[in-house]
């Protein structure tokens, strides 16, 4: 298979973005990155201790300076965090020099595989249940504007997931080059 164009994961926290962009990296033969880890590395401060520091704006400006970076890289799949498509800016780059995928799972499905985990800073909150409908809802027109969506449901595997999205990148000449 040829990559012709950097496959950029988009969805909320829980949809699979890194897991299954792990998977698909491994399926295609090409690098995986993770923005949020490229930004820690450049920052050499954990992503809570940008916000809590220099705060959200600051972040969400290294963000788009390392997305536009990776995008001009070699093509990888490249998993984003949960609010970096929410930019205009971003979403424009990532059209420019890459492909988005959506990765859309509903709320319960998300849910369960973010619940016990201590590593979502935005769900640190009385009602974490609350606070993760609150952003799917704000948060789902613009992950409807990704270019490709595929679906993650409970009973798929994260291998079955990253072979849907061979799937639907093959349907993509410009994208993906043989399977």
């Amino acid at each position: 298979m040829l990559l012709k164009k950097t496959v950029v994961m988009v969805g909320m926290m829980g949809a699979g973005k890194t897991a299954v962009g792990t998977a698909l990296a491994r399926l295609v033969g090409v690098p995986f990155l993770d923005s949020d880890e490229e930004i820690v590395k450049a920052a050499d401060r954990s992503i809570a201790e940008i916000f809590e520091r220099d705060g959200e704006a600051f972040f969400r400006a290294r963000e788009t300076e390392v997305l536009a970076r990776l995008l001009r890289g070699a093509p990888c799949i490249l998993s984003t965090g949960g609010g970096a498509f929410l930019a205009e800016g971003n979403r424009r780059l990532i059209a420019g020099q890459g492909v988005s995928v959506w990765l859309r799972a509903d709320l319960d499905v998300l849910w369960n595989r973010v619940r016990h985990k201590a590593t979502r800073p935005l769900l640190r909150t009385a009602n974490p249940r609350e606070t993760l409908r609150a952003l799917y809802e704000a948060r789902l027109p613009f992950y409807q504007m990704a270019e490709i969506t595929v679906d993650s449901t409970a009973d798929c595997s994260v291998e079955d997931m990253a072979r849907r999205v061979v799937a639907a990148l093959a349907a993509r000449p410009d994208v993906l080059e043989g399977n």
